[in-house]
């Protein structure tokens, strides 16, 4: 049995005007779906192991999103261990959802970058949506090099952002990451747009949750 390590954020609030965040909900119950249906095994771990916080609960009639709710997968998210208390050895593969929340939490985490590094290099998958990349952000690998450098990326865009949280985010995504190498495809604002460069597997925005997981386990499939 295949396993998968959801990284989940521990902010609830961004910005100056402290706006309410959170994982976005289709943004971790479509993966969390996806990999159920592929019969894996998957656990949550967050930076600090406190209850993390949902996002964009008015979703919650989407199937996938009230299963989550009302299933297991909300269940589990709520018991997420603290990341340093795991051994991240045994996954198969990780995955970070977005949200504003990462923005906050995850750009520097020193053992969330080593976490990433050391799935990556012993041969595993990494996979993020949306703002989840920004744990990609900053990991350098043991030749020095950046992650993210020369890799195909997609995260939430520039023109996404500048008409959804452009006051509150410290930085905007896409400018980051390719600063840091990153080959960006970005399609349209708010269309599904997925994109596997090897083991690492990135989205744009929502719409995009689904084909991460499904490019995911691809990748673990093949």
């Amino acid at each position: 049995m295949k396993k998968v390590l959801i990284i989940v954020s521990n902010a609830n609030t961004i910005g100056p005007n402290n706006r309410r965040t959170g994982t976005f909900l289709p943004e971790v119950a479509h993966p969390y779906a996806e990999f159920a249906r592929a019969g894996y095994q998957i656990d949550f771990a967050s930076l600090t192991g406190d209850t993390p916080y949902l996002d964009a609960l008015n979703l919650a009639s989407d199937p996938d999103n009230l299963d989550f709710l009302t299933g297991k997968g909300w269940e589990d998210m709520q018991k997420a261990r603290k990341l340093s208390d795991v051994d991240v050895t045994g996954y198969d593969a990780t995955f970070v959802p977005g949200g504003l929340a990462p923005m906050v939490d995850m750009p520097e985490d020193p053992l969330l970058k080593q976490v990433i590094k050391e799935t990556y290099e012993r041969g595993a998958v990494v996979g993020a949506v949306c703002h989840g990349p920004v744990s990609f952000l900053n990991v350098k690998l043991s030749d020095g090099s950046y992650i993210l450098n020369g890799k195909n990326i997609a995260s939430f865009t520039n023109e996404e952002e500048d008409n959804y949280a452009a006051d509150d985010v410290p930085f905007r995504l896409e400018t980051a990451l390719v600063e840091q190498g990153a080959i960006f495809h970005a399609a349209e604002p708010w269309s599904a747009n997925s994109i596997a460069d090897g083991r690492i597997v990135t989205g744009q925005n929502p719409a995009s949750a689904k084909g991460v997981a499904e490019k995911m386990i691809a990748v673990l499939e093949a």
